[in-house]
């Protein structure tokens, strides 16, 4: 049966919203359809069901997930309860779960939509996730809310599943909890912190708010959150002591003896990045002024309005912004919601079955909230890259995973601007950093004595950026590395091989992919390293690959694939295989093993059962060990190609420590992916393949 939830809550800007979406996000970890249904929605097109209809993994219309407008409703209220649930009805049928999201309080009073929402949940068959807000409210305000409101669904019969208090002040969250959790009979009860990110308005808005016309910088920029205002009317030294990340400066436009001061604090990498600057009372930049400015990259966006600074700041202060407006805040308001909300607590509360298949969608979302739960730090040595700047921002919004950029953070920044990128929250770090590279030059001429490297000839080598990120994490600097997009998988591999070294009890390190079929994952392995591997190299890669199946949630049955399956063929290849399979029971008994085994039989239950019918695993393998490089990659690439199938990977298994290499055209959703795996293995005492 198909189960449905209502979000709701008793008034108006409780950030609702931002719930349904990490609501949908918990579902479609564990379920392969979620449905979305709005019964009651603003006259005009609504913004934040569009942003919720075209989330990944929902398949359906907007029109589908509309129920009426508030229009429809004063027209008709008699026959509005029965269109709403008409067209639940048509919708439900289709999903495992559907979310529901309530009414948003604007335009009839707060009671009766209250109780309006309270009749449509109960007439929905629809359990209960009620967000009251917390901006401005302590821990007890916050629960008498919760109280009444929950009163009123009781009242309908509205079974109850867990209350959320949303935008929670971090000085409140511990009492907020305490709270709530003396309210009887909830599943769930978590509170949001407060996050300027997901309420600020755009630089555009701003501008627009005050009649500001660009004067100089980058127009593509106006579309930047902005975090907090500044009205600077004071010497420089003193506005510079003011300055916050993402600001946006209101000034007096005579005043532009500040803008050369605060516009090289916004390029420094040493000052908080801003958003803009808005030059109030209608006077031009002058002349001589803009000739300073003449060879520069200046893209921080400067406008001009002829109010006031007073006006202006009191017009910019009161904006806010939805977290709809851009895919950033969608993204932080993912985490904000993995990171305080139990999912294991909601999926029970909610009642829906778990699927056996396993979707792409589903893998990722399960791979992020992986790496979310014990997140570790990667280390990225290609910070020169542009896509490796976007993917960090895309990494840091998402939070799984700390990040170390090498290269000069005033030219990291500068870039990072110029893309209209944040990287708050990331570290960079200096590879030209006298001290550290004397130190890892010790270390490594340490690790390397018996080859006769001196500490000079190391110092040169730490200026390769591949040894000096793989030596961050040698020692412990860093959790993992990802490299690749610009170096070569030797230039990469080389370093680990050196000093990081393979783990105890493997020889070799191999390479694996992770391919996320239409309803599966598998472990395909080696197709990235290993040219023709001998029998106890491929027990190693075989054993690895269990391990790094295990590491990604997937129960590892493993297919030691050959031309011939069981005992009916002969030959070099064909023994090869059978000896390595012989090698991986001796050494893990307790692993599900087949080999030699034909990829039909691993893969096809109908197969199996003619060739291998007491096999545990013909017709279910989920590791597939090749028998060389020239097969394993073809392969990998066919089934790729050919089914659609999403290829995460290569894996480097079998070292110490996490490291990864990445293709040079990798897209940045590539880099992404692989930071995201290697974080992963890095929660592992031996990166992933202990």
């Amino acid at each position: 049966m198909t189960r449905s939830i209502y979000v709701a809550a008793p008034e108006g800007l409780t950030g609702k919203s931002v719930v349904a979406l990490g609501l949908i996000d918990t579902l479609l970890r564990e379920v392969e359809s979620v449905g979305v249904f709005r019964p009651l929605v603003r006259n005009g097109h609504d913004a934040i069901l569009d942003t919720l209809v075209s989330q990944p993994g929902i398949d359906q219309t907007y029109d589908e997930a509309v129920g009426i407008t508030y229009d429809e409703l004063r027209a008709d209220p008699d026959n509005a309860l029965a269109t709403i649930v008409a067209k639940f009805g048509k919708l439900q049928g289709r999903y495992d779960a559907v979310v529901v999201l309530g009414s948003d309080f604007a335009d009839v009073s707060s009671p009766t939509e209250l109780a309006f929402n309270a009749d449509i949940a109960a007439n929905l068959n629809s359990s209960l996730l009620l967000v009251v807000h917390g901006h401005h409210r302590t821990g007890a305000e916050i629960r008498t809310t919760a109280e009444g409101a929950l009163a009123e669904f009781t009242a309908h019969h509205v079974q109850v599943i867990g209350v959320i208090a949303n935008r929670v002040a971090a000085d409140q969250m511990a009492d907020t909890l305490t709270e709530l959790n003396t309210l009887p009979g909830l599943l769930v009860v978590a509170a949001l912190p407060a996050d300027k990110i997901l309420v600020a308005p755009t630089l555009a808005a701003q501008f627009a708010a005050v009649g500001a016309e660009l004067r100089l910088g980058n127009p593509d920029l106006l579309e930047r959150e902005s975090q907090d205002v500044i009205v600077a009317a004071m010497t420089l030294p003193n506005v510079l002591d003011r300055l916050v990340t993402e600001a946006t400066v209101i000034m007096p436009g005579d005043r532009t003896d500040l803008l050369p001061g605060l516009i090289l604090a916004h390029k420094s990498g040493s000052f908080p990045q801003l958003t803009g600057i808005i030059l109030t009372g209608g006077y031009e930049i002058p002349p001589r002024v803009l000739e300073l400015f003449d060879g520069m990259h200046q893209d921080l966006p400067i406008g001009m309005t002829t109010l006031g600074t007073y006006t202006s700041a009191e017009r910019v202060f009161r904006l806010t912004g939805h977290f709809t407006s851009s895919a950033r805040k969608v993204e932080i308001a993912r985490r904000i919601f993995s990171e305080n909300v139990d999912a294991d607590a909601l999926i029970k509360a909610v009642e829906v079955s778990p699927s056996e298949a396993v979707t792409p969608l589903m893998f990722g979302y399960q791979l992020n909230e992986l790496a979310r739960k014990d997140r570790r730090t990667i280390v990225m040595p290609e910070a020169s890259d542009n896509r490796i700047l976007e993917s960090a921002a895309i990494l840091l919004r998402r939070g799984v995973a700390n990040l170390i950029l090498l290269g000069d953070a005033v030219e990291i920044k500068t870039r990072a601007s110029a893309l209209g990128l944040v990287l708050d929250g990331v570290e960079i770090v200096n590879p030209t950093d006298p001290e550290l590279v004397q130190r890892f030059a010790e270390e490594y001429a340490r690790l390397r004595a018996h080859k006769g490297v001196t500490v000079e000839q190391a110092v040169e080598k730490m200026k390769d950026l591949s040894y000096f990120g793989t030596m961050m994490v040698h020692l412990g600097m860093a959790d993992g590395m990802v490299s690749g997009a610009i170096n070569t998988t030797a230039n990469t591999i080389r370093p680990s091989l050196e000093f990081i070294k393979t783990r105890p009890g493997v020889k070799v390190v191999s390479g694996a992919f992770l391919m996320c079929m239409a309803d599966r994952v598998h472990v395909y392995g080696d197709c990235a390293v290993n040219p023709d591997p001998s029998a106890e190299q491929l027990a190693d890669i075989a054993i690895s690959s269990a391990e790094t199946a295990r590491a990604f949630g997937i129960e590892p049955r493993v297919a030691m694939l050959s031309y011939s399956t069981g005992t009916s063929g002969s030959g070099i290849d064909v023994d090869k295989v059978r000896q390595a399979t012989e090698i991986v029971r001796q050494r893990a008994p307790e692993l599900a093993l087949e080999g030699p085994i034909q990829f039909d039989a691993a893969v096809d239950p109908e197969v199996a059962k003619t060739k291998l019918p007491n096999s545990a695993v013909a017709g279910r393998a989920t590791v597939f060990i090749f028998p060389d490089l020239n097969t394993g990659n073809n392969t990998y690439k066919a089934v790729q190609r050919s089914s659609g199938a999403v290829a995460i990977g290569p894996i480097l298994q079998g070292l110490k420590k996490a490291v990864n290499d990445l293709s040079r055209g990798a897209l940045v959703e590539d880099i992404v992916n692989t930071v995201v795996i290697t974080a992963i293995q890095a929660q592992t005492p031996t990166g992933g393949n202990s």
